[in-house]
């Protein structure tokens, strides 16, 4: 496979997970949100480095818990207590990353609101 057939397969996974996962259309939404405060407010270069960093971590995190959950309900389509738990620690793993974005935000934003 070369180099422009991998970024086409990539570019799908990503719009599969934007059409059917919530989740993922809610934090691409507010990162489109922070990307235009970001550019409001102007913030610096060393912040924006903040603000992707947040932003794509989350991103990433969300698409490897939808991957998860697909490869979890492939291999084990019946419901089973350990599937549930990776799944919920999958989605932990989210939630971290979520709220660590949040502080990079509050952190970054709040030099150019207060």
């Amino acid at each position: 496979m070369n180099f422009g057939q991998s970024l086409k397969r990539a570019c799908r996974g990503i719009i599969y997970s934007l059409k059917t996962e919530k989740n993922m259309r809610f934090h691409f939404l507010a990162a489109l949100l922070v990307i235009v405060v970001g550019f409001i407010l102007r913030i610096s270069k060393i912040h924006w480095l903040f603000i992707i960093y947040a932003i794509g971590s989350v991103l990433v995190a969300e698409l490897f818990n939808t991957s998860l959950e697909r490869a979890i309900d492939l291999a084990k389509p019946a419901v089973h207590p350990l599937a549930g738990i990776a799944k919920d620690i999958a989605a932990g793993a989210v939630l971290v990353t979520a709220i660590q974005a949040v502080i990079i935000g509050y952190v970054v934003f709040s030099a150019y609101l207060f």
